[in-house]
């Protein structure tokens, strides 16, 4: 089910947003949120717009790396009271933002969700059987562009320009000659018929097969966990696998990847960002883990480098 009452919504050139307050953000996860953040931070830097925010999860504390003016909300009901626009993530870890729609829907509220991924996109919009799609859906890149238009084909599609890379971009330099292995942690959700979590199994592929992707032996590895991941997941890896890595400490992404040379990870969409910053970039999905999904075509896949054998 959709929403059908319109509010005004324009597009302008390469992705200047005008729209209508007041306005709503739903999001519990990061990717979605950074994204939102970035745009509602474009908009009320050009024009007065009332924003209302219901943050929770990883999303709550984003807010505060951006120039806004927020008035946040616990109940999405009485953020949406008179509201003229919803703008809600699209994350797994959470009802909250299928909630949102739902509740979009039955007030007559115009809907816009966000997809941050390229993944797993009509599981998106499900919970219990419950289907809640939103009037429009926004993405950042032309990937996600394709792969939305052909899953959504009733649903109006619209790029945006990616602000919150750019943002990104801006705060990360070249890579450094001699630097760092950056891991990008990520719950993998399966344990893919090995009783592992599979975020480990392709955490101890790499540290296996580093060298395979010209990863010289030796280089510094530091471990970012994910922003869902709970305090200590990895303590125990850490304490077994002495020596061969450690944990980052809490920083901004674009630190983390500034003083790195190469980034590695699962499927998380911070793998793009390194990609877009210039760094080598490898994926360590093990060959017995389902195929990669993102389509970046700059991405490394640690497992056509490794024998079979092996």
């Amino acid at each position: 089910m959709r929403a059908t009452r319109k509010t005004s919504c324009c597009m302008q050139g390469s992705g200047v947003i005008q729209l209508e307050g007041p306005l709503v953000l739903v999001c519990h996860d990061a990717g979605a949120a950074n994204l939102a953040l970035s745009w509602i931070e474009a908009l009320q830097l050009a024009h007065p717009l009332e924003c209302r925010a219901v943050l929770q999860g990883p999303a709550a504390a984003l807010a505060a790396n951006f120039q806004l003016d927020i008035q946040t909300f616990v109940e999405t009901a009485s953020a949406l009271r008179g509201a003229s626009l919803l703008i809600s993530g699209t994350g797994w870890a959470s009802v909250l933002e299928h909630q949102a729609r739902a509740l979009a829907y039955a007030g007559g509220v115009h809907s816009i969700a966000v997809l941050d991924h390229w993944v797993n996109y009509r599981d998106r919009f499900a919970r219990n059987g419950q289907v809640v799609l939103p009037d429009e859906i926004w993405v950042a890149d032309h990937d996600a562009h394709t792969l939305a238009t052909r899953q959504f084909p009733d649903v109006k599609i619209v790029l945006q320009s990616n602000l919150y890379l750019q943002r990104q971009l801006r705060e990360i330099g070249p890579p450094p000659t001699i630097g760092e292995v950056l891991y990008l942690l990520e719950p993998a959700r399966s344990d893919w018929g090995r009783q592992i979590p599979g975020e480990f199994q392709a955490l101890d592929y790499f540290m296996q097969h580093s060298s395979r992707a010209g990863i010289p032996v030796g280089t510094p590895v530091r471990l970012r966990p994910h922003p869902s991941d709970a305090p200590g997941k990895y303590d125990r890896w850490l304490r077994e696998h002495t020596g061969a890595a450690t944990l980052a400490p809490p920083a901004p992404l674009a630190a983390d990847l500034d003083r790195a040379t190469w980034v590695a990870g699962c499927e998380t969409a911070a793998l793009a960002i390194a990609i877009a910053a210039g760094r080598r970039t490898v994926c360590t999905l093990p060959p017995w883990a389902p195929p990669c999904r993102l389509p970046q075509q700059e991405l490394i896949h640690l497992q056509k480098l490794v024998p079979t054998t092996q």
